[in-house]
């Protein structure tokens, strides 16, 4: 008998069940396509992130940046100085060629304790704790013309060429120089289940094993082996010392970068860079998801001058295209979608109050022959049910569709996220016992790429669309019922009248 009268009405009422399910589908489809494109921007952000700090980070510990000059330890160093001697070098055809190389944290990064590391692997709801060490390799190589006697002997300028350096007018007392920079991350060899290596894959060659934790080997980054022409088995100057080649990297994601240029075992980072026992970042992997706030509250009491940061924290440093596409969804798009959502529902319940009113001798007739107020809203509720689970169903479908198209068109968008490590800027030249001092810019290990934006389809979504066509339904059934339940027989009686 229900479902009888239930379709029998939703036929004659074709033109209302259509509207209301349109005006539902539209707003379904919107949410869904706005939840997905949520979704997809915090996949992609995850994917930079994890190429930075590595998968299965939870938290990063930081020592924020001191002043320079004021001697506290693990104060930013100043930028490399490279020194020469009147006897350095190899002097020939009027020239003397020079070469040197320096390892530091420099300008825009500090260095704090390792003992933080301790601390953190010791917090209640740790699964796994790492340290690393970013610093940034400057190399200095060129020649520098040779000091010449005079008949009277006193001693002059040589005369020289130049080439990429700084020198006096016409080339007198100039020079011909190159200097070359690259990333290197001191990596702790026996904590690599959390961290940037977590991120990479093996190209070729080894991995770190525990018995590298103070050898000169290095792992590169593949992209920059293949820039600077090395392999494994290679050798590669960091610091002024050799290292070997044991291996070369690259990001498990094809739409990411890896962290550093080079990799190599924390205690030999420290040991070059003359930081002994210093750190520039703490990876934290909590037990589980639910335990990330707590963890982050007591490293932050322990560790009261760090900076300790969650992804979630670290997502809004993300920059680009794809920053701009988060802000776009977590203000528009979502504002958008709760008032389209909202008045698919305000239509939905008008329709079907306005329709009640119409109804009245219907209603009034079928309470006269014994219909309770339950059945009448119990009736009223099925029409606005199936009418929103059509709108549902149609939504869906809509949605999907839309998901389907973004998924095709894979919109690119651009992305940067940096971890502490610096990049050589400026340079000085300058020879004969004399000093040549190279500034280092702020911090520039990064991921910066870009990323086709792909929607995930997950029952999540799916489900929230239902319950929102449900939910729709729900409410349009009570206004709708409450309306009916409040007419009196005598109502219908009349208007047969």
């Amino acid at each position: 008998m229900f479902g009888t009268y239930l379709y029998r009405e939703l036929s004659n009422r074709r033109k209302q069940t259509a509207i209301i399910a349109a005006g539902m589908a539209l707003a379904i489809a919107l949410v869904m396509i706005v939840n997905g494109v949520a979704a997809g921007v915090r996949d992609a952000q995850a994917t930079v992130l994890a190429s930075v700090y590595g998968v299965g980070t939870d938290i990063t510990v930081t020592q924020e940046p001191i002043q320079p000059g004021g001697g506290e330890e693990g104060a930013p160093q100043e930028g490399p100085r490279f020194e020469f001697g009147a006897e350095d070098g190899d002097t020939a055809n009027g020239t003397t060629a020079l070469s040197q190389s320096s390892l530091t944290s420099g300008i825009g990064s500090s260095t704090f304790d390792a003992d933080a590391l301790t601390t953190a692997l010791s917090l209640d709801s740790v699964a796994a704790a790492t340290a690393t060490l970013a610093l940034s390799n400057v190399s200095f190589s060129g020649e520098v013309a040779a000091p010449t006697t005079t008949d009277t002997g006193e001693t002059a300028p040589g005369e020289g060429t130049q080439q990429g350096g700084r020198g006096g007018p016409d080339g007198a007392g100039g020079s011909a120089f190159n200097v070359d920079t690259f990333t290197v991350t001191g990596i702790d060899v026996a904590g690599e289940s959390v961290g940037p290596l977590t991120s990479v894959e093996l190209v070729d060659g080894r991995a770190f094993e525990s018995s590298d934790s103070d050898a000169n080997v290095v792992i590169l980054d593949t992209s920059y082996a293949t820039t600077s022409s090395l392999t494994v088995g290679d050798s590669l100057e960091i610091g002024g010392e050799e290292f070997e080649v044991i291996g070369t990297v690259t990001s498990t994601s094809a739409d990411a970068t890896t962290a550093s240029n080079t990799y190599i075992p924390l205690d030999t980072a420290q040991r070059v860079a003359d930081l002994e026992n210093q750190i520039s970042t703490v990876y934290v992997q909590a037990a589980s998801s639910t335990d990330i706030a707590a963890v982050q509250t007591a490293l932050q009491t322990e560790l009261p001058d760090a900076s300790v940061k969650t992804q979630e924290d670290l997502a809004s440093s993300v920059s680009g295209s794809l920053s701009t596409a988060s802000d776009l969804v977590g203000k528009l798009g979502t504002w958008l979608s709760i008032i389209v959502l909202a008045a698919a529902f305000l239509i939905s319940v008008l329709l079907t109050t306005s329709g009640v009113a119409r109804r009245t001798r219907e209603f009034g007739t079928l309470k006269a022959i014994g219909w309770s107020n339950g059945a009448v809203v119990r009736q009223v509720a099925g029409e606005s049910l199936v009418q929103g689970a059509i709108g549902g169903v149609i939504g869906v479908a809509i949605g999907l569709l839309g998901i389907l198209a973004i998924n095709i068109a894979a919109p690119v968008l651009s992305a940067s996220a940096t971890a502490t490590a610096t990049t050589g800027q400026g340079a000085g030249a300058g020879g004969g016992g004399g000093g040549n001092r190279f500034g280092d810019a702020a911090t520039t290990a990064a991921a910066t790429t870009d990323i086709a934006l792909q929607i995930p389809v997950t029952f999540g979504i799916i489900g929230i669309a239902v319950a929102l066509a449900i939910l729709g339904g729900l409410i349009a059934g009570a206004f709708g019922g409450w309306r009916a339940a409040r007419l009196r027989p005598a109502e219908a009686l009349r208007s047969v009248a």
